[in-house]
């Protein structure tokens, strides 16, 4: 009778033991590996996407905002510019808030459908609503675009989204210069505007606070796809951003 009530003892202390083991040892090496790569995609995916969210809605105020200050000043002398200006501030913010209900299903972990994608391909349309600003832009896009895809193609348009917003915010008036070339081995993309006291429409100095983010955004986007980033004066009295990628990057 002992003996059997040792052995029941045994068995009910054994099963104690494994149930009570990982919960007072807590998880092992490998649990561990696996629950800190699982944060790592997770954040890595939150990082991607507030980048993401600073490019769009820093764009799109930042261009709605100088095109209702155009509206406003031309609405008596030229209906019909203004009205072009309140379609683009229109285009923009649709295409801005399908990247923000997106971003927010994303971070609430809801099903929020496929991602906004935009790409070189969609460089003319952003081209034209930033002319609705009153800015004069200066595009020269070389080589075959078209064969850009993925990864490259979708991070170049940000990139130069990026430094479009910044040449409006700080620019001095002016043409704005975008170049894009395509090559065999790595894509070129530059920026280019004069720098000092805006004169724009609907412009002053100190008109735009910033987050400080856009640049070390941008550089970090770069480092990530392995490419050259430089951004700063050329000693002209205008500002550039120049980004090389590698082909390679592209996935």
């Amino acid at each position: 009778m002992c003996v059997l009530l040792a052995v029941t003892v045994c068995v009910l202390v054994t099963k104690i033991l494994r149930w009570s083991a990982p919960r007072l040892l807590g998880p092992s090496a490998a649990e561990r590996l696996a629950l800190a790569a699982e944060r790592e995609l997770l954040l890595a995916e939150r990082n991607r996407i507030a980048h993401e969210l600073h490019d769009s809605i820093g764009h799109t105020l930042t261009a709605a905002t100088i095109q209702a200050a155009v509206a406003g000043e031309v609405l008596s002398t030229d209906p019909a510019a203004a009205r072009a200006a309140m379609r683009s501030i229109e285009d923009s913010t649709r295409a801005a808030l399908e990247d923000l209900d997106y971003a927010l299903g994303v971070l609430r972990e809801e099903q929020s459908g496929t991602a906004p994608t935009r790409t070189l391909t969609d460089l003319p349309e952003l081209l034209e609503r930033l002319r609705h600003t009153g800015a004069v832009v200066e595009p020269e896009l070389t080589g075959e675009l078209t064969r850009v895809q993925g990864t490259l193609s979708r991070a170049a348009y940000r990139i130069i989204q990026e430094g479009l917003t910044n040449a409006l915010r700080h620019g001095a008036g002016g043409p704005i210069e975008v170049r894009v070339a395509a090559g065999p081995d790595g894509l070129d993309l530059a920026v280019v505007n004069r720098t000092g006291a805006p004169t724009g429409p609907g412009q002053s100095p100190g008109s735009f606070s910033t987050s400080g983010h856009g640049l070390p955004g941008l550089a970090e986007r770069v480092r990530l796809l392995q490419g050259e980033f430089r951004s700063g004066p050329d000693g002209t009295g205008r500002w550039r951003l120049a980004v090389r990628l590698p082909v390679r990057a592209s996935v």
